[in-house]
């Protein structure tokens, strides 16, 4: 019994209040325990939709990742419920590594009526797809090949398909490199 009033009497001796450190923040500064600086700085998350969210640098920037595909090339899905499909990138997000393709994996979407007597409605619109899922495709000889980058004779860098050979961003260039080769090989000859 006089084990349970001494431990009483030091309990009230403490005097916690509802301004006291219960809940609030360990600040160093209070204290004279020494802390070590932040070993490791972890990233920064901002949210750009309620399920999606976008890696950011310490910066608070979004992190771009290089993609191997561009807004306007043909492509040809190589997995997925969509596989075998062709066509055209429309829109490309660097930060989460996904394209849009024109008319490939269509979503369906319910839309509110905006004014009282205006109906709503169902509307489908073409999801993402991870640029990983996406192939480069040749129209002219009907195949997919992964993308090689080199440099030209003008000092031009390019995107070219290993298979073929031919080059994606500029066809024109291309045509002309050809045709310079024919000629210093026949003039070599």
């Amino acid at each position: 019994m006089a084990t349970i009033t001494a431990l009483q009497s030091s309990m009230t001796s403490l005097s916690i209040s509802s301004n006291s450190f219960l809940g609030q923040r360990f600040s160093p500064s209070l204290y004279s325990v020494p802390m070590k600086s932040m070993e490791k700085r972890c990233l920064i998350v901002m949210k750009l939709k309620q399920w999606e969210r976008k890696e950011c640098k310490p910066n608070s920037l979004p992190v771009l990742h290089k993609m191997h595909v561009k807004v306007g090339d043909t492509v040809k899905i190589i997995s997925g419920r969509e596989k075998g499909k062709i066509g055209e990138i429309t829109k490309v997000f660097r930060h989460n590594s996904t394209v849009i393709v024109k008319d490939i994996n269509l979503k369906t979407k319910h839309v509110k009526s905006r004014e009282e007597g205006e109906p709503g409605q169902i509307v489908k619109i073409e999801g993402p797809i991870h640029s990983s899922n996406v192939m480069l495709y040749s129209k002219e000889q009907n195949v997919a090949s992964r993308v090689g980058h080199k440099i030209l004779e003008d000092g031009s860098r390019v995107r070219y398909l290993l298979k073929t050979g031919e080059i994606i961003d500029s066809s024109e260039k291309w045509k002309t490199v050809v045709k310079n080769r024919e000629k210093t090989e026949t003039t070599a000859s």
